[in-house]
């Protein structure tokens, strides 16, 4: 019998007619690479650009088929959860060819994994797809949830936590390197197919559990990052109950006594409480409690100070697992960042030349520069350029929303918001941005006042040299005591006028210095 991938194949793949105008048809890139992950709770298909250290997704979409709603129950998948299943990958078969992605990993995990029925699913996954589907061991499924992490948070220092619907996944992380790992049958869906569901049986059931797993103590004051749907959700409401602004789950941080207050929020309310919440998917009400449940004990055994969002999970980690020695030991922000310059900036190798020049306003005292701070001046010169192509007076609130929302790893939180200001302030100079809400106190004061310093000497260089190459190393910032001083060669003191030397004047202002320019 002709698999539905041939069909659909015969069907994409013959030659596309010639547009009215005769443009010709754009060929997408072979680079391409999808993932198929069939979880115990949702199947998903995510479709990224290629093999890279900051994995760019051009689609993204799951459908919550609910595999393992009934596998405690019955010891087998859920039928309906199979149809659901089965019906999303015929559409993600017809979508990867559509998009010409022939490098395709597709991975099952622990609802397949256990179920009585998981052979005789798989092989009709593999017939209805055309493709050989990697049915993930436990431990594996683990490794891959950690590379994940490490690969969006290289310096993670403590536990990985991967809930997924049929299964937890534990892994000890320091130094990028994997220790110990665990994967339990504590997955929300699996729980919620326990006969007794009182709250004490459920208790004493997830703390049986974790009890086998010698090693969690190790956790004591470090960070459980958290991977998996239920986990995001949750964050999502912690945000919301302190008027967080910036909706990024990346690295997102909750210390664990404020978590754990919200665990028992979430199982003192009911389904249809849940439900009137604005940040939490309809989909996933029924597994929230049970998820904070796990989360509230795990902190118990584990004794972490905070628990960190990752975003990127088991499918980053399959896909970090392709890179190569060198590219995997790339600075997965700076990566990011070139990716968007590249996209966005009109001269993204000027970025080294705008390095150069701003440095010695770095060597001034109360601003010389720790090896974390160098770091992210030299993102803010990649991205210095992101806002040009917008209109004028939109230019600053574009930057700051860009480079705050981006989709960038390797980065905190309070290091996202100082890449934003300084953003801002290369195009408004030093006015408070007003966009998204109060952003006061995620920032130190004194890292407030380095974003300004370095946003309006941008602004500046961008003005002296006309964002073109090769005019900024004829000049140089020089700072003294009680003056900063613009020097320029005669043979570019042309280039030198009222609105730079009204830019040198703002800059100098808020280093609380006078300011000259030097023709030499």
């Amino acid at each position: 019998m002709t698999s539905l991938l041939q069909k659909v194949t015969s069907i994409l793949r013959k030659k596309p007619a010639a547009s009215k105008r005769g443009d010709p048809v754009r060929t997408l890139s072979a680079e391409r690479l999808g993932i198929i992950d069939i979880g115990s709770n949702s199947v998903r298909l995510v479709i990224y650009e290629s093999e890279k250290r900051n994995p760019v997704p051009l689609f993204n979409e799951k459908v919550l088929a609910g595999l393992g709603s009934r596998l405690n129950e019955t010891g087998k998948l859920d039928p309906d959860g199979r149809r659901r299943a089965l019906a999303a990958l015929k559409r993600f078969t017809a979508l990867l060819v559509q998009l010409k992605v022939d490098q395709v990993d597709v991975v099952a995990t622990a609802a397949v994994r256990d179920a009585e029925d998981g052979a005789e699913f798989k092989a009709a996954v593999e017939k209805t797809i055309g493709r050989p589907v990697r049915l993930l061991a436990g431990e594996e499924e683990a490794t891959y949830a950690a590379l994940g992490v490490l690969s969006g948070i290289p310096a993670a220092d403590g536990i990985v936590g991967d809930l997924g619907g049929g299964s937890l996944e534990l892994i000890e992380v320091a130094g990028g390197v994997l220790g110990e790992r665990v994967t339990l049958p504590l997955g929300p869906l699996r729980l919620l197919g326990n006969s007794d569901q009182s709250p004490t049986h459920i208790r004493a059931e997830i703390d049986q559990a974790l009890a086998g797993v010698n090693w969690l103590d190790r956790g004591r004051g470090r960070s459980l990052y958290a991977v998996g749907g239920v986990w995001r959700n949750l964050a999502r409401i912690h945000m919301a109950q302190h008027g967080y602004p910036v909706r990024v789950l990346q690295n997102y941080v909750m210390p664990a006594a404020e978590v754990v207050d919200l665990a028992e929020l979430m199982e003192r309310l009911g389904p249809k409480s849940l439900a009137k919440m604005p940040d939490v998917s309809s989909r996933r009400v029924g597994a929230l409690p049970m998820g904070a449940r796990v989360l509230s004990q795990l902190i118990e055994a584990t004794q972490v100070k905070e628990i960190v969002v990752s975003a990127y999970g088991l499918r980053e980690g399959l896909l970090f697992d392709k890179l190569s020695t060198d590219e995997k030991k790339r600075d997965p922000l700076v990566s990011g960042a070139e990716d968007l310059a590249h996209r966005l900036v009109r001269f993204p190798e000027h970025r080294q030349e705008l390095v150069d020049w701003t440095a010695p306003l770095f060597l001034k005292d109360g601003l010389v520069e720790t090896a974390k701070q160098k770091r992210l001046r030299d993102v803010a010169c990649v991205l210095a350029d992101i806002g040009w192509y917008v209109h004028p007076d939109y230019r600053a609130a574009h930057a700051l929303e860009q480079i705050l929302l981006a989709p960038l790893s390797g980065v905190t939180h309070p290091e996202r918001l100082y890449l934003a200001r300084v953003g801002y302030h290369r195009h408004e100079g030093a006015g408070e941005p007003a966009a998204l809400g109060d952003l006061q106190g995620i920032l130190e004061e004194e890292e407030q006042q380095r974003a300004r310093v370095m946003g309006l000497a941008l602004r500046l260089a961008f003005t002296l040299c006309a964002a073109s190459m090769g005019v900024l190393p004829h000049t140089c910032l020089v700072v003294t005591s009680d003056r900063l001083f613009l020097d320029v060669p005669q043979t570019h003191q042309d280039f030198v006028g009222e609105v730079v030397e009204k830019r040198l004047a703002a800059l100098a202002k808020v280093l609380g210095l006078k300011h000259g320019v030097r023709v030499l």
